[in-house]
């Protein structure tokens, strides 16, 4: 039950605790419900309390000023009797009773009882049966004692529930004490306390609804102008440069939204001046690299022919014109990466995805770099899964994104292995490159795809690479709606996880290969999802 109980609080709880987190205007319209609630209840109470114990003093007061008159008047008719067996007495007791009754409640009179607990021979002489209000406890007081005393009482003589005040004092006779019992119904008090407790209540209650409506107008006036303030932000964010806030008024909230629209205004400035900058940058760039085309093509034939011919140079010219042709190559492979980022810079890059098999991708990359790899003395380690692994891919960018993962391992091998892994599951490929040369140092792995960036500036190149082999990589990688990420730690090494979806579009959410090496783990670590630099569509 306890269960149940729980679940169906849970869900009665989730939408609110959801509009809690969600809503300023409902926040701030519950804490004023509940405080106002409870100061309310607080003041209800008190008022409520302090008007009973009002009504009852000033009734207790009353009825000890007509018990006082009353035990007077009693006194005053026994004092002639010496004998508490003379039949006279019982009479006058019941005469006395009657009298000071005045006709009983409900002809505006009390209920009076006179009684003689020291006395056997007289009877109790009443109005009315009073046996069931008075308590061993008030009698013990008023006949032991002596002390006039008084307690409410409550009883059912037939027609309901009803609360009762009971006065008892002693009254001194000629023959001993007796006691005199004055009782006042307290019907006429409860139903004004009711009334006033109601009236209470109802005034309580139309004060928190009122403070509530107030308050949801108050806040709205606030939470208005914030809520347009963060679609015009939303709208400005989505490329809306023209939105603007409407200002009414000379208030704050106006101060505010005149301040909004200056610094929207601003934004929009620079922003289309960085636009127009950048359009120009890529213009430039793509500009030269075409312009340059002529006459490197030139320079090449040329060079071509000098390089053909170094065998019949002097060894310096023939030295010379093998470092030309490097130099060339280098500079024709800069152009053409140029070219690409310009093309990448303005949108224009196009994804020719078809069902590719990776593992002779792999392969090939491998292979092509054989030689480079062979030079300085770094082998390559490949792992391989024994069947096909197919994915939808541009086959050309993913040859390009690996032949510059392994070519960068190879020249920070150090000498040591490079490994390249290719795993695969239902949803996702992925291929990773380990080197175990000097490492990256903590942050380094953010800005390795940085264009022209070096962890080292004073290396020298193995590879011959342009600087913007990774940047293109980083790219490419993401149009295809993959990941390209990169760990590094000093002394360990580095490793490169590319990851890509099997089918074209889809949205990755794992890979299949680790990013950290498990040789780079301490022992017993589990793995967690490291803060490096991840790019997805």
């Amino acid at each position: 039950m306890w269960r149940r109980a729980a679940r169906r609080g849970a869900v009665v709880a989730g939408p609110l605790h959801h509009t809690w987190r969600r809503s300023l205007h409902f926040r701030v319209v519950a804490i004023t419900l509940v405080t106002s609630s409870l100061l309310v209840s607080s003041f209800a109470y008190l008022v409520a309390t302090q008007s009973t114990n009002i009504l009852l003093d000033r009734t207790r007061n009353a009825a000890l000023k007509q018990l006082q008159v009353d035990t007077d008047y009693a006194a005053e008719q026994l004092r002639a009797f010496n004998q508490a067996y003379d039949q006279q007495v019982q009479t006058s007791l019941r005469n006395i009773a009657s009298y000071l009754s005045r006709g009983g409640p409900e002809q505006g009179g009390a209920i009076v009882a006179l009684t003689a607990s020291k006395q056997p021979y007289l009877r109790t002489a009443q109005s009315f049966d009073v046996s069931p209000l008075i308590s061993d406890d008030l009698a013990h007081q008023v006949a032991v004692d002596s002390r006039v005393s008084d307690q409410i009482r409550t009883h059912d003589f037939g027609a309901g529930p009803t609360k009762y005040l009971v006065t008892g004092s002693p009254v001194p006779t000629g023959f001993g004490p007796i006691e005199l019992y004055y009782i006042v119904p307290l019907t006429t008090e409860d139903q004004t306390a009711g009334q006033i407790r109601t009236m209470v209540l109802l005034t309580g209650a139309a004060l928190v609804i009122l403070l509530g409506v107030l308050s949801a107008l108050v806040t709205r006036l606030v939470v208005r102008p914030v809520r347009v303030a963060a679609r015009t932000a939303q709208r400005l964010s989505a490329g809306l440069l023209d939105q603007r806030m409407a200002v009414r008024g000379e208030d704050d909230l106006a101060l505010l939204a005149a301040s909004f629209n200056q610094m929207a205004t601003n934004l929009q400035r620079q922003i289309v001046r960085l636009e127009e900058m950048s359009r120009l940058q890529r213009r430039f760039t793509s500009d030269v690299s075409h312009e340059l085309r002529t006459p490197l093509t030139t320079v090449r034939m040329a060079a071509d022919l000098i390089f053909a011919e170094r065998d019949e140079f002097d060894p310096a010219v023939a030295r010379a014109a093998e470092l030309l042709q490097a130099e060339l190559d280098r500079f024709e492979g800069l152009l053409t990466d140029l070219l690409e980022i310009s093309r990448f810079d303005a949108g224009f890059a196009m994804l020719d995805a078809e069902p590719t098999d990776l593992v002779p991708v792999v392969r090939r990359v491998v292979e092509r770099l054989g030689g480079v790899s062979a030079r300085a003395g770094v082998p390559i380690e490949v792992s391989l899964p024994e069947t096909p692994v197919i994915a939808e891919v541009d086959p050309r960018r993913v040859e390009r994104i690996l032949r510059n993962l392994v070519g960068n391992a190879v020249e920070h091998g150090e000498g040591r292995p490079v490994s390249v892994a290719l795993g695969a599951d239902d949803s996702a490929v992925a291929v990773t490159v380990r080197d175990r040369g000097i490492g990256l140092r903590p942050g380094e792995e953010k800005l390795v795809f940085n264009r022209f960036w070096r962890a080292d500036p004073s290396r020298a190149r193995q590879t011959g690479g342009t600087g913007l082999g990774l940047s293109i990589s980083l790219e490419d990688a993401r149009l295809h709606g993959g990941w390209l990420e990169a760990w590094g730690a000093p002394g360990q090494g580095a490793q490169f996880r590319l990851t890509l979806p099997v089918r074209a579009g889809d949205r990755l959410t794992s890979s299949p290969l680790r990013l950290v090496p498990p040789d780079a783990l301490p022992p017993n670590a589990i793995e967690v999802r490291p803060t490096t630099l991840e790019v997805s569509a």
